[in-house]
């Protein structure tokens, strides 16, 4: 994976904001430079899947630490590698904190996304603890939540458009849409259906498996 700056000067960056937002104790340092490379190659391999072209250069996968939603999900699988390497640590919480301090998303290192996940405006998103498919998809202002402790579970290649809110016993199928604004509450999405309108009174359009893979 090319990365638009070298790798050293990546590490220097995230722990320049960091130390200057939240302090680097003794040791931190070392320890979150030494998960960097798998949280890149988490990234490259995520990023090796996106069709968007931001994500490529000159037919290599590509990586721009300037580039918001980029950058976003390289923090999300930092701290993510952190958590799972030495647990809920201070260090965890930072990169985690750093995420939602640069880019508004409230992503937190505990949720487990899939290897491919896309995000393009992450602005002001906030993804619970549910279960997550591959190629889940989101866009700015979601919300996946819990309704009395019960997550949503999603299939393959589930896609928030913007503003668009699941919460509680939601079993949602395989190429999903939930279109703009749309807010589903304790119900079940079946395979290959556009979502649109408030629970209880949801709108389900069916299309060909086919329509998805635009």
């Amino acid at each position: 994976m090319r990365i638009a700056i070298e790798k050293a000067r990546l590490a220097d960056l995230v722990a320049t904001q960091v130390r200057t937002n939240f302090l680097l104790e003794e040791g931190e340092e070392f320890t979150l430079c030494s998960a960097i490379p798998q949280a890149l190659a988490r990234a490259e391999k995520c990023f090796a899947a996106s069709k968007n072209k931001y994500y490529r250069r000159e037919g290599e996968v590509f990586f721009n630490p300037y580039h918001s939603a980029q950058y976003s999900i390289f923090l999300y699988f930092l701290s993510n590698t952190l958590f799972k390497t030495s647990g809920p640590t201070l260090l965890a919480d930072k990169v985690y904190y750093l995420n939602k301090l640069l880019n508004s998303l409230d992503l937190y290192y505990e949720v487990e996304l899939p290897d491919v996940f896309f995000t393009d405006h992450p602005v002001g998103t906030v993804l619970g603890r549910a279960k997550y498919g591959e190629h889940f998809s989101f866009s700015q202002g979601c919300t996946v939540g819990n309704n009395k402790g019960v997550y949503p579970e999603f299939g393959e290649n589930v896609r928030l458009f913007s503003g668009a809110r699941i919460l509680g016993r939601c079993k949602v199928g395989g190429n999903v849409i939930l279109s703009s604004g749309t807010y589903v509450k304790d119900t079940d999405i079946p395979d290959c259906t556009i979502v649109f309108g408030q629970s209880p009174n949801l709108t389900f359009k069916t299309r060909e498996p086919e329509y998805f893979a635009r």
